[in-house]
């Protein structure tokens, strides 16, 4: 047993058997052949960084049971290059460890290299310092960008090959994805988009993988890049592939949705994600990828703008790698009869069939032996008798059924058993509720004059901070004539967070959502005869990771006004200082070493808590199972466990039904 340091800083506290190992990959219209065959694919994305390299084998082992084919992952740059030329493959970073586990397992996977790949991920996964590139534009038939994008590309690719992992070499790797979902963005850069996506697709088969590359949601993906459907509904939605010789792929079967600091979380059932998965193999699917199968958790400040540190916790994996039931389940008794059919949706005849109104038979047949049926009731509101092949079966509401003999069904989309529900059990073993346990640190509210980075404009602040920090303060001083006089402090910004302090003292904060922006904050204020000191803590909760243009994004401070009685006063061009990040960041007071250098106070000690960070000491809980923290108590901020971010917390930040988003 271990023990434990918890940090945390609090604000606004006031509120292998034949699989794994692959061969020659190739695909016609049917779906994939790996070895020569022809293969019918469930998948499930759980993403490397999201889960710790001591959780990735269990992970896969459940993902196995539960009747996947694949693993598939998305491949971050910001956290394999932080730095022009400086790569970090270590610890959860360990992309090469993961998919050999996969492999070691018996899997196949996919790697969606992107590496533009959005994901909820801090700017969409891309470094900021592209941002300092003169005449960069991310996405677009920019040289500057191609030239990085491909430098990363090939990085990976040749860290995969040398490590023989692509199934041409005897690997598990299948299937490489470039770019994402390029067509939600790509009328935006008018003649830029289409020659920057045939560029993409050409400069990724030239690297010749000797697996097939996709595109997600475009339809004009260039040949031989597959076009992908992303979605819940695909086998409604999707027009299908772009060409007779190429399969239908699902690469993103959302099984919940993201989710975002005030909103109530998004439950989707086992019954309508099996009810879609069914009807898109019905309809010559033959890949299905889950988004997510195991979200995990966003460590550090890894969440993009306004995203919960938990990740897709309602995928049949939770954010602890515990079985969601009944989708694990149900999902697994849905891959089971799908199989039954390999043989005749592989090589049978396809054929479909009127039973109803809003009922249809999909029917795949081979030999007089082979033959496999889909039967599907499209009627949300009753049970509905079918006739099929002179047999009678009763459909529950909007249901498939499915026949691997064209007899007996296996398997219904609706029909969940009873046994596979359960609720996830959480245990208390230690209380940290004791003032003793406690100790803190107040943050300093930094002067104009303690400042050293000037300028006599407002800075943006994602240009200034670089994300290195949430953080950005702003700070100026001024004389005032009036003693005790009464003012208005008035302030513009466009970050999610922003904090204002009047000679040190708290004057208020005002913050946005992911659908609103920041409103102004505007309060009454006494300033002293004299100087003044005003300064505003502009706060980001991610940076964000969607939309054309991307390096255009601005945020924080943009204008400020004091209004008094007879004068109107605006600073937003004047001298102004600004410090990047908070005192406790710089100092790492998370960590053993910069614990030890700072002179901490029993709880309590501080006047006000807006900006205080708090240490406590605790022994690491007997057993195996996940230990998660209750923040209940506190407002918003980030935790560290052993100099170990994991991740934001906005316990303040509550949903409209009056909770907050995530507790634990």
């Amino acid at each position: 047993m271990g023990r434990w340091f918890l940090f945390l800083l609090g604000l606004l506290l006031t509120v292998s058997g034949g699989r794994g190992s692959g061969g020659n990959v190739t695909y016609d219209g049917r779906s994939l052949i790996i070895d020569g065959q022809h293969k019918i694919l469930f998948s499930g994305s759980i993403h490397y960084p999201r889960s710790t390299p001591q959780m990735w084998s269990s992970l896969i082992a459940k993902a196995k049971a539960g009747g996947l084919d694949v693993i598939e992952t998305l491949v971050f740059w910001n956290l394999h290059e932080p730095q022009p030329g400086q790569f970090d493959f270590s610890g959860r970073r360990d992309i090469v460890r993961f998919i050999k586990e996969i492999q070691a397992q018996g899997l196949y996977a996919c790697i969606r290299i992107g590496p533009f790949i959005q994901g909820e991920w801090s700017y969409g996964g891309l470094p900021f310092w592209l941002h300092d590139i003169p005449g960069i534009v991310y996405r677009s038939d920019n040289e500057p960008f191609k030239y990085q994008m491909q430098k990363f590309v090939s990085k990976i690719v040749s860290m995969m090959r040398a490590e023989n992992l692509y199934a041409s070499q005897g690997g598990p790797i299948i299937l490489s994805q470039i770019e994402n979902e390029y067509g939600m963005v790509q009328a935006a850069f008018r003649e830029k988009g289409p020659t920057y996506l045939r560029w993409a697709a050409e400069m990724a088969v030239g690297l010749q993988t000797g697996v097939p590359w996709v595109m997600c949601k475009q339809d004009d993906a260039p040949d031989p890049v597959i076009n992908a459907c992303n979605g819940r509904r695909c086998g409604e939605t999707f027009a299908g592939p772009n060409s007779p010789n190429k399969p239908a792929i699902w690469t993103e079967n959302w099984t919940s949705f993201y989710q975002v600091y005030g909103d109530d979380v998004d439950i989707r059932s086992a019954e309508d994600i099996a009810f879609h998965v069914a009807l898109f193999i019905a309809k010559k699917g033959s890949y299905v990828n889950y988004y997510m199968y195991h979200g995990g958790t966003n460590f550090g400040r890894n969440a993009a703008a306004y995203m919960l540190t938990g990740y897709y916790d309602q995928a049949p994996l939770d954010e602890y790698g515990l079985f969601r039931q009944p989708k694990w389940g149900h999902l697994k008794e849905l891959h089971a009869a799908i199989k039954l059919c390999s043989k005749p949706l592989i090589s049978g005849v396809y054929t479909t069939m009127a039973l109803g109104r809003s009922q249809q038979a999909f029917v795949y047949r081979g030999n007089s032996v082979d033959c496999a049926a889909f039967l599907v009731n499209n009627d949300t509101r009753k049970n509905v008798g079918v006739t099929f092949l002179n047999s009678f079966y009763e459909l529950p509401p909007k249901s498939i059924s499915i026949l691997p003999d064209c007899k007996t069904e296996a398997f219904n989309t609706a029909k969940v058993v009873s046994t596979q529900y359960n609720t996830r059990a959480v245990e208390t073993r230690q209380k940290l509720d004791s003032i003793e346990k406690w100790e803190e640190f107040k943050e300093a509210i930094p002067t104009f004059e303690k400042t050293s980075l000037r300028a006599n404009i407002l800075l943006e602040h994602m240009n200034t901070t670089k994300d290195t920090s949430d953080y950005l303060w702003y700070t100026f001083r001024f004389q005032n004539d009036f003693s005790d006089a009464q003012y208005v402090l008035n302030v513009t910004s466009s970050a999610h967070v922003l904090h204002a302090f009047v000679n040190g003292a708290s004057v208020g904060f005002t913050h946005g959502s992911y659908k609103t922006k920041t409103p102004n904050l505007e309060r009454k204020v006494t300033l002293s005869n004299g100087t003044n000191h005003i300064s505003l803590l502009s706060g980001m909760v991610g940076l964000p990771d969607s939309g054309a243009y991307l390096e255009r994004r601005v945020a924080g401070v943009s204008r400020v006004i004091i209004k008094g009685e007879h004068e109107i006063k605006d600073f937003t061009s004047y001298s102004w200082g600004y410090q990047v990040g908070l005192l406790g960041e710089k100092l790492q007071v998370y960590t053993d070493f910069g614990s030890s250098k700072i002179q901490w106070n029993t709880y309590g000690s501080s006047t006000h808590r807006t900006l205080t960070w708090y240490k406590t000491l605790f022994d690491a809980p007997v057993g195996k199972d996940p230990v998660a923290l209750n923040l209940e108590s506190m407002g918003k901020g980030e935790a560290w466990v052993n100099g170990q971010s994991i991740g934001r917390y906005w316990v303040s930040f509550l949903t409209p039904k009056g909770s907050p988003s995530q507790t634990w």
